[in-house]
């Protein structure tokens, strides 16, 4: 694990979760300040069938906007979109998004590593993954390109995860710069937003 990090302001915010994944978005997500300028983009393993109530949920916590990412949308600063169901996204290199009904990875549609994987090329070192609560593997692929990609990669400590697999599964690949309890993860986000109006990150 990395003990301090060099690279360039964070320009968005990936984060992945699965099993027990909308308990933490509750206490990190509402913790982003309502002028938080940078996007943030979450996707969770949901059922096929299911209503995105990840959506409506957040939307009653949260003081930044909450959306659905949809086909051809521009991932916005200060907002928060969210992966729909039964569709893989994607961020394109004009970030926009793209939806793929491609079929499952890690028995995941939408799946963190086919998101991670677009949003390392996007945004390379200037993004930061986070990989929360999960009882598969899904995610540590994408982690991993962020890692290549120069980006920052900050994991859920197994300790304070409903499910730990996908985390200590990540700390356990070496690719965590930072293992961190939710409040922590929250704290460090809202760092990245106030280093990007310095023009640099501590």
């Amino acid at each position: 694990m990395s003990d301090r990090w060099r690279h360039p302001a964070i320009k968005a915010i990936a984060i992945g979760c699965s099993a027990g994944g909308l308990d933490v978005l509750h206490v990190i997500l509402p913790l982003l300040p309502a002028d938080f300028a940078l996007p943030v983009v979450v996707v969770a393993h949901i059922g096929p069938s299911a209503e995105n109530l990840i959506v409506g949920a957040l939307r009653r916590d949260c003081l930044l906007p909450v959306v659905e990412a949809e086909e051809r949308m521009t991932v916005t600063p200060g907002t928060i979109h969210v992966a729909p169901p039964d569709y893989h996204l994607l961020v394109e290199a004009d970030h926009t998004f793209s939806l793929s009904v491609d079929s499952k990875v890690n028995n995941s549609r939408p799946s963190i590593d086919v998101f991670l994987a677009s949003a390392a090329d996007a945004w390379g070192s200037g993004l930061a993954a986070v990989l929360l609560t999960g009882a598969n593997c899904d995610g540590v692929g994408g982690m991993a390109a962020v890692k290549a990609a120069d980006g920052f990669c900050i994991v859920q400590d197994p300790a304070t995860a409903y499910a730990p697999i996908m985390p200590q599964s990540a700390i356990d690949a070496g690719i965590a710069d930072r293992v961190l309890t939710p409040e922590g993860i929250a704290a460090l986000i809202v760092s990245f937003h106030s280093s990007s109006h310095k023009g640099a990150v501590a």
